[in-house]
């Protein structure tokens, strides 16, 4: 059962809606989640718990299946365990992209908000965000994936059967022919550019479709009409954001290292044999940690600028003063999510 935590804001926030610098959304951002930090946390931990549990099960099969060296004829187990595992991400990361996203717009206008509320809240239209940023992802690492792709080709065709699987094929004498190394090592070469030009393009477009979606979720958009306003809300802000972008991800990594240490240490003392599973499974649970307290800040960060555009852009602020004291009860405000029924799907 859901654990109804309440949001403690209240009303004030409808008097902060006017245009943000850069500092002012960092602070707003620092103050939401000071202020709501059960509230933010605890949904969090919801989706967070879902990716631990899939992870843990995940490392149980692989015992079973005899890790680190698992017998060439169950290869296709571990692709397919894979392949679950990024399903149930990517499950969970849309519902708690768009739980998140809901439960700030309600926090930052002043609205009730609660894990239970803003959890149901993104049940209806999972297919929508879901499709939403399968769209995405794959309009912006649409070429990285196809580098990754072209890249384990290559190490197929060039290191010994099994090599994925199983680490104690590559210690046997003469388990690469050292024409097929220099092939792989001049494939390299070439390939390293070409993942520098992906990433740039990458972070590029991420800037672009960056508020698409707060804006689905907000506004009760579907996809497509979504990212089209997304590239034109965000101009402007684009360099905003990738500052914000790389706090967050300087935090979460400074935390994942710190609370990953036990794994690194335990990789550079024993460099070239397999993590023992107790040691991943510690890991996983400081994934949990990390994913718990320092997921909600990006998309916190994101729903203000999401805002802060439409201020700047569509004077938002006065619209939304103008609902509230009763003199535009026709204008579109998409505070609120429309009902189930009116929600489009796609």
């Amino acid at each position: 059962m859901l654990e109804n935590v309440q949001s403690s804001t209240g009303d004030v926030m409808t008097t902060q809606l006017r245009p943000l610098s850069l500092g002012e959304i960092l602070d707003r951002t620092a103050e939401l989640y000071r202020s709501n930090f059960l509230l933010f946390a605890g949904t969090s931990a919801i989706f967070a718990s879902v990716m631990l549990f899939t992870e843990m099960v995940i490392l149980g099969v692989d015992d079973l299946l005899g890790y680190p060296n698992v017998p060439g004829h169950l290869q296709w187990a571990v692709a397919t365990l894979s392949v679950l595992q990024m399903i149930v991400i990517l499950l969970a990361a849309g519902l708690s992209i768009a739980a998140f996203n809901r439960m700030v717009a309600w926090v930052y206008l002043g609205e009730p908000a609660s894990i239970r509320a803003a959890v149901s809240s993104a049940f209806p239209r999972v297919r929508t965000y879901l499709w939403l940023m399968i769209n995405v992802g794959t309009r912006a690492y649409g070429p990285i994936w196809v580098l990754y792709i072209i890249f384990f080709a290559m190490m197929f065709a060039v290191l010994p059967s099994g090599w994925l699987t199983n680490p104690s094929v590559m210690q046997q004498p003469h388990a690469m022919d050292p024409v097929k190394a220099l092939q792989l090592l001049m494939s390299m070469l070439v390939l390293g550019p070409l993942f520098v030009a992906a990433g740039i393009y990458a972070v590029l477009m991420s800037l672009r479709y960056s508020l698409a979606m707060p804006v689905c979720v907000v506004e009760s958009l579907a996809a497509g009409p979504a990212i089209k306003r997304s590239i034109e809300l965000s101009k402007g802000a684009r360099g905003r954001i990738f500052v914000m972008g790389l706090l967050v991800y300087a935090i979460r990594t400074g935390l994942g290292l710190l609370l990953g240490f036990p794994l690194i240490f335990f990789a550079v003392k024993h460099m070239g044999q397999p993590l023992p599973l107790g040691l991943m499974a510690v890991t996983q649970i400081a994934g949990f940690l990390v994913n718990t307290f320092i997921g909600p800040i990006y998309s916190t960060g994101l729903t203000l600028f999401y805002y802060d555009q439409r201020v700047r852009k569509e004077g938002f602020d006065i619209v939304w003063m103008m609902q509230a004291a009763g003199l535009s009860p026709h204008a579109e405000l998409p505070a609120a999510a429309a009902p189930e029924s009116e929600q489009p799907l796609i």
